[in-house]
């Protein structure tokens, strides 16, 4: 039976499984060359120096192009690197649309960094076509869109918008990070590059920093195999042979994190301390439908907001199993305040706009019981009212 044809649990845990032929090692070996011999003059072993290509990273590159359905992948040595790396496709002059509920080291890398060579972005609503349209310029190189979004959960159709950018000629840059092709997989839905941070939910561990890229089309595909060599932000072998141990367990992960975290958030919808919850798998989400209809399922982090802003510090002083801490996607439970970390780099003004305010806390459900995680949060939150209501006695 082929690849293609097995399900993607299948797939998934036998990443590498079959890769290595002298031995018949179930695990891909980490080759931690930098250089590789050649026959002769003329001669390659298809390995020459391993930031253009080294065996355990190809394996992995190989896995992550298929379980995308695209045609190649790239392997990088964080998120940040493997945005920059796409980010080199342009030039001065060139300009962008960017999802306005973004992750804010995505808006560092664009303002500060791509905004001294000349590259602009606009960043709207991408599921509202009529916005698109509006900021659209002469000059409008690609479309970069996070579905959902970090943190508050925005879905696009990314179907709908890959048609429209299409017919303009622009690029559809998707990140997956949040789903990863397990639930959702954007280049069958029309989309020209994927992209993961991999040290989220790929690897799941907390425990790897990395970065992928997979490509539709050759042409593409070979632009982006040249910019990544040139640049040489590549994976090293250790660490894209941890990364492919964590996409094994992928599937039975992201099953237990989207369990988990629905539940949690149902649970959190009837708390009176709690104002709102950003969960498109809740059925009174605004994206609910085109999520439904374009995923198989839910990641596992959402996003509430505390009725009092007062709430939030005793809330992330008490928790006890889950840790305030920064990242997502991993099996053990983090809470954040992006309000102050991971979308600190975003203008104040920017970030109340859009709903980044000081009473949202973001949380990545892990793979705990479910029970526990609920009585460690209602526990915090009890801790935190007691707290208020005390003082203000």
């Amino acid at each position: 039976m082929s690849d293609q044809k097995l399900h993607i649990e299948s797939r998934l845990a036998q990443i590498g499984s079959v890769e290595e032929p002298v031995t018949g090692a179930v695990n891909y070996p980490i080759y931690q060359a930098t250089a590789f011999r050649h026959p002769r003059l003329g001669q390659s072993t298809g390995f020459d120096y391993s930031r253009t290509k080294s065996p355990t990273r190809k394996v992995l590159e190989d896995a992550a192009a298929a379980l995308e359905s695209g045609d190649a992948g790239f392997a990088c040595s964080s998120g940040m690197a493997a945005l920059q790396t796409i980010f080199t496709l342009f030039a001065q002059g060139d300009h962008l649309i960017v999802s306005l509920d973004l992750y804010g080291g995505t808006y560092r890398l664009i303002e500060r960094i791509l905004g001294k060579y000349g590259i602009t972005a606009s960043y709207v609503d991408t599921n509202d076509l009529d916005a698109l349209e509006q900021v659209r310029q002469p000059n409008t190189k690609a479309l970069i869109v996070e579905t959902p979004t970090n943190p508050l959960m925005m879905i696009t159709d990314i179907e709908a918008v890959c048609i429209w950018a299409k017919r303009h000629g622009i690029l559809s840059v998707v990140d997956n990070t949040l789903m990863t092709p397990y639930f959702q997989r954007p280049l069958e839905l029309g989309a020209d590059i994927v992209i993961h941070s991999a040290s989220k939910y790929l690897g799941g561990h907390n425990d790897v920093l990395a970065g992928l890229i997979v490509t539709k089309g050759k042409e593409l595909s070979d632009e982006i195999a040249f910019l990544h060599n040139s640049i040489g932000a590549v994976l090293g072998p250790t660490d894209s042979y941890q990364l492919m141990r964590g996409m094994k367990t992928l599937a039975l992960r992201m099953d237990r994190h989207e369990s988990n975290a629905l539940a949690i958030a149902k649970h959190l919808v009837a708390h009176p301390e709690i104002a709102e919850v950003f969960h498109p798998g809740l059925s009174d989400h605004p994206g609910h439908a085109i999520q439904s209809r374009q995923s198989s399922g839910n990641t596992g982090i959402f996003s509430f907001k505390v009725r009092d802003a007062r709430f939030v510090e005793p809330i992330l002083r008490s928790l006890n199993l889950i840790a305030f801490a920064e990242s997502l996607g991993g099996v053990e439970s983090l809470m954040t305040y992006p309000a102050i970390q991971t979308h600190a780099d975003i203008p104040l003004e920017i970030r109340e706009a859009v709903g980044v305010d000081d009473r949202l806390l973001r949380f990545s459900v892990g793979v705990e019981h479910v029970d526990d995680l609920i009585a460690d949060l209602d526990q915090a939150i009890e801790a935190a009212r007691a707290e208020i209501e005390g003082g203000q006695g």
